[in-house]
């Protein structure tokens, strides 16, 4: 493979070779230059590369920058959109010069996804940043920028466990009584050499959207509507499915010391017993996965986490505690603070006792915690990996006062 790479300060152009390799594996020839026809531009540079945007269709281009990621605020979306009008009327491939090419050869998995779709795709992909669960995720688009779906690829023990996680939950949602939330079917699951890959249809998330003020009434809707989807049961903690298997994940961190914090926080939420409500959770509702639509109805993607038998609200502390952090810039210390105080507001709407709100919160954090420290988060240089500079504080200084 002819791909020289420019130094970068996080990483993601070392990732762009890595994603060319399996995208584009050996015979094809994936090569970085400049300028030229054809191929992917590499947005905004190859030494900061964010979004591969394929050429040949202007529709198309413009559609990946539309799709490519959801746009927080005014001022980003008034930049994705006047980016997404230069692609459609041709001044992107002049404006951003770095391309990615490849040489034409059989085995490739824009082809294959070709064939699973019964239609030639344009392939465009979002390079996020590091974390341990980072794995390819392509838009496929028509040449008249339709979008077609989406595609994601297993590539180690962890990821390939998510996709195939994935299409299960998709499955089984399929059937399930979810309100307003709509998810999208699977077109194809299966392997591609050795890796897992999941095909599934594109939501329509460029139709209107619904106001603020409906947005977070119909998202909380939903969240109940996912958490009571296989019903809703009362429990002593104590003796909870949930809690066996929480422990069972901290005990499966071994000798980390952040281990033996979590066991004794455990222990302290099982001495309360609090009798819970239990349901079921999205795993990761944030905003970049989900939109709310003027019609009512609410898209809700990536359901990679999805999982039964937890205390029904965690989706919305989840919700509350990704959106301080990544939207509002809150610390994450100050985030998790404020999420166990709040906890009586952020569940009110899910059956929980008021009482006993802040110990839901604290056990969703435990949750998050094993969660990230399982994945090895901080070692693939996800910055809330290290709970112990923020999670784990947090839930000791609550848990002191509480026992005062």
């Amino acid at each position: 493979m002819v791909f020289r790479v420019p130094p970068d300060g996080d990483g993601r152009s070392a990732y762009l070779a890595e994603l060319a390799a399996l995208i584009w594996p050996a015979p094809a020839e994936p090569t970085l230059r400049k300028g030229g026809r054809g191929g992917w531009v590499v947005v905004p540079s190859a030494a900061r590369p964010r979004l591969l945007v394929p050429t040949g269709s202007g529709r198309a281009a413009a559609s990946a920058v539309r799709h490519s990621t959801e746009a927080v605020g005014r001022k980003a979306k008034l930049v994705r959109q006047g980016l997404a009008t230069a692609f459609r009327v041709g001044l992107g491939p002049l404006v951003f010069r770095d391309r990615l090419t490849v040489d034409a050869a059989a085995g490739t998995l824009d082809g294959y996804l070709a064939e699973v779709l019964g239609t030639p795709a344009l392939v465009s992909m979002h390079i996020g940043p590091a974390r341990a669960n980072r794995k390819p995720v392509l838009q496929l688009l028509g040449r008249d920028g339709r979008a077609l779906g989406y595609a994601k690829l297993g590539v180690d023990p962890l990821t390939r466990a998510l996709v195939d996680a994935e299409a299960a939950a998709l499955r089984r949602l399929a059937d399930l009584p979810l309100g307003p939330v709509t998810v999208a079917r699977v077109l194809h699951h299966g392997e591609w050499h050795g890796h897992a890959l999941l095909v599934q249809e594109a939501l329509p998330v460029r139709l209107p959207r619904a106001t603020p003020a409906a947005t977070e009434a119909a998202e909380r809707a939903a969240m109940v509507a996912v958490a009571g989807c296989l019903g809703v049961r009362r429990r002593s903690y104590a003796g909870s499915e949930h809690a066996a298997r929480l422990a069972d994940a901290v005990d499966g961190l071994g000798a980390r010391p952040e281990a033996g914090w979590l066991r004794a926080v455990l222990k302290t939420v099982a001495d309360a017993d609090p009798v819970l409500a239990f349901g079921a959770w999205h795993g990761d509702w944030n905003g970049g996965n989900s939109a709310v639509l003027a019609d009512g109805r609410v898209l809700v993607w990536d359901w990679e986490r999805f999982d039964t038998d937890v205390p029904a609200g965690y989706d919305a502390l989840h919700r509350a505690v990704q959106t301080a952090i990544g939207h509002d810039g809150v610390e994450p210390i100050d985030a998790a603070r404020a999420l166990i105080d709040g906890a009586g507001r952020t569940l009110g709407a899910f059956d929980q006792p008021e009482r006993d709100a802040d110990l839901v919160a604290v056990l969703y954090l435990v949750e998050l915690a094993a969660r990230y420290l399982r994945d090895r988060q901080a070692e693939a240089g996800a910055r809330l990996g290290h709970v112990d500079a923020w999670l784990l504080p947090a839930v000791e200084e609550h848990l002191a006062r509480r026992a005062r």
